[in-house]
């Protein structure tokens, strides 16, 4: 296995710090993984650019690739260009949200956004507030089953 390979294995172990069943790999931040013999170069993409794990999301991209036998030096490094959208989530990334209890991003149709239920799948769902605890999220209220959730608010270009 290259160490590339050892690398982008290791940063599927680091888990975002605000949604701890996705890592950093299938929420889509991670743009590339530059490896020159000992030296590990990594640019990730900020699903926000006020998010406040920024710091946190480094270190622990940092001490994973640190722990891998060999690496010698780690730069985490965040990019503004291009800016990270939902579609970059994987599709396993959209299935451990969900089962985090947070609807993941789903197509646009123009203005409209239909979120479908984490628990149900019911799209008989209301927008509570457009704040979440989070800038990425979103709260809304399923009037199937009556359980408030977190949706990904949808970010496309």
């Amino acid at each position: 296995m290259t160490t590339r390979m050892k690398v982008l294995q290791k940063l599927d172990s680091v888990k975002d710090p605000e949604i701890p069943s996705v890592s950093v790999v299938d929420l889509g931040i991670i743009y590339d993984v530059k490896v020159d013999e000992g030296n590990v170069e990594v640019e990730a993409m900020p699903t926000f650019s006020g998010c406040p794990a920024l710091d946190i999301i480094k270190r622990d991209i940092k001490e994973a690739i640190e722990a891998i036998e060999g690496i010698t030096s780690v730069e985490v490094k965040y990019i503004r260009e291009p800016i990270w959208t939902t579609d970059r989530v994987t599709e396993r990334g959209k299935v451990q949200l969900k089962d985090y209890g947070i609807a993941p991003p789903e197509e646009r149709s123009g203005d409209e956004w239909r979120v479908p239920c984490p628990y149900c799948d019911s799209v008989y769902t209301t927008m509570d507030n457009i704040f979440g605890p989070a800038a990425c999220r979103s709260i809304l209220y399923c009037k199937s089953c009556k359980n408030p959730f977190e949706a990904m608010k949808p970010v496309a270009i």
